[in-house]
């Protein structure tokens, strides 16, 4: 209602200037989520709120924006100590996060390969495909 969400995504919106740095921000914005508000499924709806209409004015299918929500927000709650995934998984292997990150590969290789992926524009459908 005081449309803080909606000024914070119009200053990151004007530095988007490509397909890429729209990526970029999606998964920046799913990270840090995961990081201040400690649950994985605000990571996701959120973010996902908030980019879907500039998904769209771009011509890009949802689809993307759900593989990025989900190589980012999903893939990286498990590598925060206080995020509720990260405090689960530390409980239920009894090891701390930091002790099994550098063996988590997948969940922080993830949003680098969709870095990657985004800037040479490989598989991004558009909303016609």
């Amino acid at each position: 209602r005081t449309g803080i969400l909606k000024q914070t995504l119009d200053n990151v919106l004007t530095l988007v200037k490509s397909t890429g740095d729209l990526v970029a921000a999606t998964v920046t914005g799913g990270f840090i989520t995961n990081i201040l508000a400690a649950d994985q499924f605000l990571a996701i709806a959120l973010p996902g709120r908030l980019f879907s209409s500039t998904y769209d004015d771009r011509g890009l299918s949802r689809e993307n924006l759900s593989r990025t929500l989900e190589d980012s927000a999903t893939m990286t709650s498990a590598l925060i100590p206080w995020n509720t995934c990260g405090a689960y998984q530390s409980s239920v292997l009894n090891v701390n996060v930091l002790d099994y990150f550098v063996y988590a590969m997948f969940n922080w290789l993830s949003p680098i390969m969709t870095l990657f992926i985004a800037a040479i524009g490989y598989k991004l459908k558009k909303i016609n495909d």
